[in-house]
C-alpha cells in the first residue's frame, strides 16, 4: 500500500512542508530511514538524524525549525510520536480490512454470522456457531461446534477455538493460540494407571482481550475458566482448567498458570512465572519475572524469587547472597580468631 504526504497529512490533521504527493510504502526508524519510507522525530536526541535520513516522509512537532536543509518532506503536527502512533493503528486497520468467504472452506448448519465476515481458505466452522459483527477469521482456523463470538474480533491464522467457547466483543486470538482443550484432569488407579477424568465445561473470554500466540487456554472440568474483560496475553501462556483472571491483568510469555487459582484485577505478571493450583491472588499484584507463586498473594503485593517472598526483601537478600562466598569468609577467620583467644 502507496500513501502521498497529502493523504497522510489529512489523516493526521497536519501541514505538509515540501512535496504534497511525494509516496511511501514503508515505515522506518530515523536513523535507519530509506527512499519510500515514512518515519518521524519525537525525541530531540535523535534531531542530528533529521537532516540525514534518507525517508521520503517525516513526521514532526509544529514547533521543530529546521537549521539546516532536508531532502525529505516533512508534516508537522502537534504532537510526533502520538501522530506516529495513531498512523501506525490506522495502517494495521487497512492491512486487516478484509471481507468474504474464501474457498475451500467448510461452515456447518446453524451457523450465524453478521456483516464484514472475513473468511479465510481452508477455515472449519463447527455447528451451531453465532458469529458477530466485522469478524476476521484467517485461514487454517478451526471454530468449533456452539462457539459464541462476539463483534470486532480477529483470529489469526491457525487459531483453534474449541466446542461451547464464548468470546465476547473486541478480541484478538494469534496464531497457533488453542482456546478450550482439556483441562489437566486425571485420577490415579490402584494399579499405578491414571484414568482421565472428562474436561465437560468451557472457557469464558469476556471483551478486548488479545490471546498472544501459541497460547493454550484449556477448558474447565465443570463450570468455566474465566479470562475476564481487558486482559492482556503475551506468546506462549498456559492457563489451566477451572483458573480465573481479574479485569485488565497482564501476563508475559512463558507463564503457566495451574488449576482451579483464581487471580485479581490489574495484576502485572512477569515472563516464565509459575503460579501453583488453588490459590488466590489479589488485585494490583506485580510478581516479577521467573518467580514461584506457591501461596495465596494479598492485594498490592510485589514479589518475586522461588518461591517468592517480598520483593524488597527478595533485593536485600540477593546482596547478600551474591556476597556469600566472601561471608562464609569472613566468617572463618572471625571463628579462628574467637577460637585463638
Amino acid at each position: 500500500m502507496k500513501f502521498t504526504a497529502a493523504q497522510i497529512a489529512n489523516i493526521l490533521e497536519g501541514e505538509v512542508v515540501g512535496n504534497p504527493n511525494v509516496e511511501v510504502y514503508k515505515l522506518s526508524k530515523i536513523e535507519e530511514g530509506s527512499e519510500g519510507s515514512l518515519t518521524f522525530l519525537a525525541n530531540p536526541k535523535y534531531v542530528n538524524y533529521i537532516y540525514s535520513t534518507k525517508a521520503s516522509i517525516a513526521i514532526v512537532n509544529n514547533s521543530f525549525e529546521p537549521e539546516h536543509e532536508i531532502s525529505a518532506t516533512l508534516i508537522k503536527v502537534e504532537d510526533a510520536y502520538k501522530s506516529f502512533s495513531k498512523l501506525l493503528e490506522y495502517y494495521n486497520q487497512v492491512k486487516l480490512m478484509k471481507s468474504g468467504i474464501e474457498q475451500p472452506s467448510v461452515i456447518s448448519e446453524g451457523v450465524t454470522y453478521g456483516e464484514g465476515l472475513y473468511l479465510g481458505s481452508f477455515c472449519y466452522i463447527g455447528k451451531n456457531v453465532k458469529i458477530g459483527k466485522n469478524v476476521k477469521i484467517y485461514p487454517n482456523s478451526f471454530i468449533g461446534d456452539n462457539v459464541l463470538i462476539g463483534d470486532n474480533c480477529v483470529f489469526f491464522a491457525g487459531a483453534r477455538i474449541y466446542s461451547e467457547t464464548e468470546i465476547g466483543n473486541n478480541c484478538t486470538i494469534h496464531s497457533g493460540t488453542i482456546v478450550g482443550s482439556d483441562g489437566f484432569g486425571f485420577a490415579p488407579m490402584a494399579d499405578g494407571s491414571f484414568d482421565k477424568i472428562p474436561q465437560i465445561g468451557n472457557v469464558i473470554i469476556e471483551d478486548d482481550v488479545e490471546i498472544g500466540a501459541c497460547s493454550t487456554i484449556d477448558r474447565a472440568t465443570l463450570g468455566s475458566t474465566i479470562i475476564r474483560r481487558g486482559v492482556k496475553f503475551d506468546n506462549q501462556i498456559h492457563v489451566a482448567h477451572n483458573v480465573e483472571i481479574g479485569e485488565n491483568t497482564v501476563i508475559a510469555a512463558q507463564t503457566g498458570i495451574a488449576g482451579s487459582t483464581r487471580i485479581g484485577k490489574n495484576c502485572l505478571i512477569g515472563g516464565q512465572v509459575g503460579i501453583a493450583g488453588h490459590i488466590v491472588i489479589g488485585d494490583g499484584v506485580r510478581i516479577q519475572a521467573q518467580s514461584g507463586i506457591g501461596k495465596n498473594l494479598k492485594d498490592g503485593e510485589t514479589v518475586q524469587g522461588s518461591p517468592s517472598f517480598n520483593y524488597g526483601d527478595y533485593s536485600k537478600s540477593y546482596v547478600h547472597f551474591r556476597n556469600l562466598p566472601k561471608i562464609v569468609s569472613d566468617l572463618e577467620v572471625l571463628k579462628k580468631t574467637i577460637t585463638k583467644e
